[in-house]
């Protein structure tokens, strides 16, 4: 989500540091605070973001995936709620290739995004790309045969929500290799943006979930052992519509010279930061690394 993952800010010249008849800033200095101001909000996000991604990828490394070397599969089921079910081969081989594969999904999502790998490597990032692509659609297949096909936890609201993430994930990957194929790299380069947040929509949920939890001080709107209540329903549905609105007003602040509009997403970037770095300590500690 920074300037330098979607197109470098425009240059803002002032021709003076102070306007002779207000005695304050010119629009032009405050433009260029601005834009300062939110590239490095959108850096913040993202570095926040991504650390906790690869403590989510090293959890699903050490728990699922050396459970998998290993041979004791039934770890999963102690960890994951009606995980491996036994006589379910096809349905288990699903199970097993949509975990491992969001490792890679999330791991390869983030390197897309460093500027530096992009510029000074292209073939790595061309070639990352397409194991991204098609490690997402098929995390994204995968997981809707499991919402649909094991659907013991959660409502039928919850199903349909993540249904819909699963469905735009095909769709966002689709318009990245479209816009890439084309040479069109800013358009390119948009998508592959929300293409990140959309295939990342259930980390988000247990980010965002573990942050319910900790400023309410337990599971307030919803049931823990059944997995059901209005909140998870609502999360369900802001775990990628949440994060696309944020992206899409990051979008529109860096295209406009409105000072305050930039104020106001970089503020909206640092507040919506801390929220998800202590969604992610809560998970880390409550839920991950007492797995590893």
């Amino acid at each position: 989500m920074t300037d330098a993952l979607v197109h470098r800010a425009r240059p803002v010249h002032a021709a003076a540091s102070v306007s002779p008849s207000t005695g304050q800033p010119p629009l032009a200095d405050h433009t260029t605070l601005s834009r300062k101001l939110l590239s490095g909000a959108a850096v913040f996000w993202f570095v926040v973001a991504a650390g906790g991604q690869a403590v989510f990828v090293l959890y699903i490394l050490l728990l699922y995936g050396a459970s998998l070397v290993s041979g004791d599969l039934a770890r999963w089921s102690r960890v994951m709620p009606n995980g491996l079910v036994s006589g379910d081969t096809i349905g288990n081989a699903t199970m097993i290739a949509h975990v491992m594969i969001a490792a890679v999904v999330m791991l390869a999502g983030a390197l897309q995004l460093v500027p530096t790998l992009r510029s000074r490597f292209p073939r790595f990032h061309h070639w990352n790309g397409r194991v991204y692509l098609l490690t997402a659609v098929v995390a994204s297949l995968s997981g809707l045969w499991m919402v649909w096909a094991r659907t013991e936890i959660g409502s039928l609201i919850q199903h349909i929500g993540t249904s819909i993430n699963g469905l735009l994930v095909l769709v966002a990957a689709a318009l990245v290799l479209r816009h890439a194929m084309g040479r069109r790299m800013a358009a390119h380069r948009r998508w592959a943006l929300r293409l990140f947040m959309i295939v990342n929509g259930v980390w988000f949920f247990r980010v965002g979930l573990m942050f319910w939890i900790a400023v309410n001080g337990g599971p307030v709107g919803f049931d823990p052992a059944t997995f059901r209540g209005p909140v998870l329903e609502l999360f369900t549905f802001l775990q990628y519509l949440l994060p696309l609105a944020m992206l899409q007003a990051y979008f529109v602040a860096q295209e406009r010279a409105s000072p305050t509009l930039g104020y106001a997403v970089a503020a909206m970037l640092v507040i919506s930061t801390v929220a998800m770095a202590i969604g992610i300590g809560v998970a880390t500690l409550g839920m991950w690394l007492p797995h590893m």
